[in-house]
């Protein structure tokens, strides 16, 4: 798992680039929302040759068809996030450094990893 920080109000789609760099593992599969529907993604990802499971923004002219079957997979990342979030101090982000606090989002992501392979 890979996490930056981004100005507050900053669309997801802008920082894209930071979280899917050139040197992570291949992977066959993009499961997003549709915050990170552009145009620039999908051809980014196609290149690579990813799959872009993203659904449309409304606002969006050419049509594109999701696989509703895979989408449905994406609320294992939002779960994921929710007991992210089960820690206070990552939930209200109480930290005054972004250094402290992804470093903290860190060890929670640790402690949950952990705690999957021991079940």
């Amino acid at each position: 798992m890979r996490t930056e920080i981004t100005p507050g109000q900053t669309s997801d789609y802008l920082g894209f680039d930071l979280v899917m760099a050139k040197n992570l593992p291949q992977h066959k599969i993009l499961l997003a929302d549709r915050g990170y529907d552009a145009d620039g993604i999908r051809k980014s990802m196609n290149d690579r040759g990813v799959r872009p499971v993203i659904t449309m923004r409304r606002s969006r002219k050419k049509r594109v068809g999701v696989d509703r079957s895979l989408y449905r997979l994406r609320n294992l990342v939002e779960r994921c996030f929710n007991k992210l979030k089960n820690a206070r101090r990552v939930a209200t982000r109480y930290d005054k450094t972004a250094e402290s606090f992804l470093g903290f989002v860190d060890i929670t992501s640790i402690r949950l990893w952990l705690r999957y392979l021991s079940t």
